[in-house]
């Protein structure tokens, strides 16, 4: 098997966002500290058909795993270093919010062995930003950027959101020329998605907020891919650009279908062969079950063929290099082509998808609208 991820999930955050709908919550530094045993102690029992995996990527997800102590850092990846073979040149990713670490802090976790950041700016606007319930201003991307690099990070990814309630394009233009000035390494772009139980949701639904407009939202992200490529980035993934070599390693092991294993609450592990499993989504609930010596796993699913077909397909159409469709045959014995050969032709006839070669990839339109053609292999 090729190397392993490892995910770890930190779910404290300053405030909570007004989208969002991840397992987060307020920052506790009592719950943090046993939290931090909890996680460390699920990865030293984990358990596995090879006696010590290799792992060539680790990513402190959230929540905002920056607001960890710098020796709380430690002992997770000192966990993981015990329990897995972590190779000499992995990619360790720290999620962070702007405003939210120091200098000295940056420089600890950089001796610890994280050499990736990957930060929320979401928005150079100021309005923008209080409108979403962020809790730092545009010059905090700045202050935190200067920082990161002052501390050593070679290796910074941007969010950005588009498609936000009132945003006009002139301000995501804005955006676009901040966050290509600064020249990150790598840009994650999404449009919004308003999540039922959010509290954007209620706000839109009782018309405290507009609500947002799908076409604007579309020429958005057209607008990013075509700047970017003028700025020398590669639009790799959907929702991926990068200057070149520069991808994230982590992320792609899932629309690879390599193993991946999460730790922390709501963290979602893969075999990389047929079985999913989840943890329990609650922090103080997920802590009290390892605390307990109780198994924190809430949910495994197997899967079969079809679903291991279709998860193969829909995900690595999300890479914009596409499906190979010979590595398709070696795996599952059977052509694509001959599956869903009047899917295949629907959908290329609508500008969605092109085959050349042994490669299926999705057009420019296709990414746009990518959910129309992931369904038809779900």
């Amino acid at each position: 098997m090729k190397p392993a991820g490892i995910y770890i999930h930190i779910p404290f955050c300053r405030a909570r966002c007004s989208y969002c709908d991840f397992a987060t919550g307020p920052y506790d530094g009592g719950l943090a500290e046993r939290y931090v045993r909890a996680v460390a102690a699920e990865i030293k029992d984990f358990q596995s058909d090879q006696s010590t995996p290799d792992v060539d990527t680790v990513y402190f997800g959230g929540g905002t795993p920056s607001l960890l102590a710098p020796d709380q850092a430690a002992r997770i990846l000192e966990a993981v270093r015990s329990r897995f073979r972590v190779r000499a040149d992995a990619e360790v990713t720290m999620e962070m919010n702007p405003g939210t670490v120091t200098g000295d802090a940056l420089r600890e976790f950089r001796r610890l062995g994280v050499n990736r950041a990957s930060f929320g700016a979401q928005t150079f606007d100021d309005a923008e930003l209080k409108r979403l319930g962020r809790t730092h201003t545009a010059d905090d991307v700045h202050k935190t950027f200067a920082l990161l690099r002052e501390s050593g990070f070679t290796n910074i990814n941007f969010d950005l959101i588009a498609g936000l309630p009132a945003q006009a394009l002139q301000s995501w233009s804005r955006n676009l020329e901040e966050a290509l000035a600064l020249r990150p390494e790598h840009l994650s772009f999404y449009i919004l998605e308003v999540h039922e139980g959010t509290p954007l949701a209620d706000q839109i639904r009782r018309g405290a907020q507009p609500r947002p407009d799908d076409d604007l939202a579309a020429e958005m992200y057209r607008m990013m891919l075509e700047r970017a490529a003028g700025a020398g980035y590669e639009h790799y993934e959907i929702s991926n650009l990068c200057l070149p070599g520069q991808e994230s390693r982590h992320n792609t092991k899932y629309w690879t279908h390599d193993a991946v294993y999460g730790f922390g609450c709501s963290a979602h592990s893969y075999d990389g062969r047929r079985t999913r499993w989840s943890n329990e989504r609650d922090a103080a609930r997920y802590t009290e079950l390892i605390e307990t010596d109780c198994s924190p796993v809430v949910e495994t699913t197997p899967l079969d063929e079809r679903a291991a077909r279709a998860e193969t397909i829909f995900l690595g159409l999300r890479l914009m290099r596409g499906v190979n469709l010979a590595d398709y045959r070696a795996r599952f014995g059977s052509d694509l082509r001959d599956e869903y050969a009047d899917d295949l032709a629907r959908l290329r006839e609508a500008g969605l998808i092109e085959l050349d070669d042994d490669l299926m990839r999705l057009t420019a339109a296709g990414a746009l609208f990518s959910n129309e053609v992931f369904v038809t292999f779900v």
